[in-house]
Parts: C-alpha cells; structure tokens; sequence
C-alpha cells in the first residue's frame, strides 16, 4: 500500500507528519533527546549510535507495513513519533506505539494530540479493524492517554518486563477495535 501525504497542525505550530527519509538527519538529532525517563517507559536502551537509529529509520520510511509519524516543532525539532507498526493488512490489524524524546516534549498534550490523530488515522484512512498496544504498569500517564484514547485494557503479562534496577513491572494490553471507534 503506497503511503499518504498524511499532516496535522496544533494551535502551537507543532506538526504531526508522516516521516520521509530526508528526516534522517533531524530525526537523529530529536532522538538524542531521549532521556532516561523516556527509555525506561518504553523498554528502551538508553544509548544508541547515530548510524543504528538513521539505518533504522530509513528502512522505516520504506516499509509498507507501517506509517512513522513524526511530532514536529515550529522551529523543525522533532520532538517524538506515534506509529503504526507490524501492520497485518488482511486481517486489517496494527500494534500502535508512540514516544516523546525528552522532558521538554512530556506534559503539553502532545502525546494525547498524537494518539488521537493516529488512532483516526489507524482506522479512517489505512481502514484497520484493531489497533493494539501494550504499556507498561510503572507508566501510568500513558495508560490515561490510551484509554482516554478509547483504547481499552485486554490483559495484562504480570512482571513481564524486568527493569534496569532488577525489579519487575506488568506489561498491560490494550485496544480499540473499528467499531469501538466509529461510536
């Protein structure tokens, strides 16, 4: 499936777009924001070399089972991603994951703005049925976002991620299905 031209504009100036390949550059120096905090809500490393996350990005862009949506600021820093990944287009379903990089970007409404218009994305536009995520239980903020989103709890893996400092949080699963969205 060929990708859109896909764009959003909030109040502030930020933009949410889809990714194109000559945002290697940006997308490398947004991502250096990426702070402990950040890493560690999403089972990230917490340190990555430049040629690892501009490869991988690249072959993002290319790839026709996903959409990299970038949140961008008025003055061109990117300042995170919601996707649509691991897209299954006959069964029509996607796994949906989104990141702030950095303080700076966390508790302004970006990370509600975003899943809003993905999720509306998800199913208006590439005609999913399910769009399914998982977060984890030491991230509240981010399970509010969902729900509040329409994305609702499925299950959760008790203490299935370890984290850094040896202890274990739940991974939780969450969903919406198409007509949970159209309602």
């Amino acid at each position: 499936m060929a990708k859109e031209q896909v764009r959003w504009e909030r109040e502030d100036g930020c933009v949410l777009r889809l990714a194109r390949a000559e945002d290697a550059e940006a997308y490398w120096v947004g991502f250096e924001r990426f702070d402990p905090e950040g890493a560690l809500l999403t089972g990230s490393r917490d340190h990555y070399e430049k040629d690892e996350v501009t490869s991988f990005f690249l072959r993002c862009v290319d790839d026709p089972d996903r959409r990299d949506l970038l949140i961008v600021s008025p003055e061109g820093e990117v300042l995170g991603e919601s996707v649509i990944n691991e897209v299954d287009w006959a069964a029509r379903s996607a796994n949906f994951r989104i990141a702030l990089f950095g303080s700076a970007a966390r508790g302004r409404g970006l990370g509600s703005w975003a899943t809003a218009l993905t999720r509306d994305y998800a199913f208006g536009e590439l005609g999913l049925h399910r769009l399914e995520l998982d977060v984890f239980s030491i991230n509240p903020r981010a399970e509010h976002v969902y729900a509040k989103a329409g994305f609702r709890r499925e299950g959760v893996l008790r203490d299935a991620i370890l984290l850094p400092d040896g202890s274990y949080c739940d991974d939780v699963l969450m969903a919406i299905l198409e007509d949970e969205w159209r309602a």
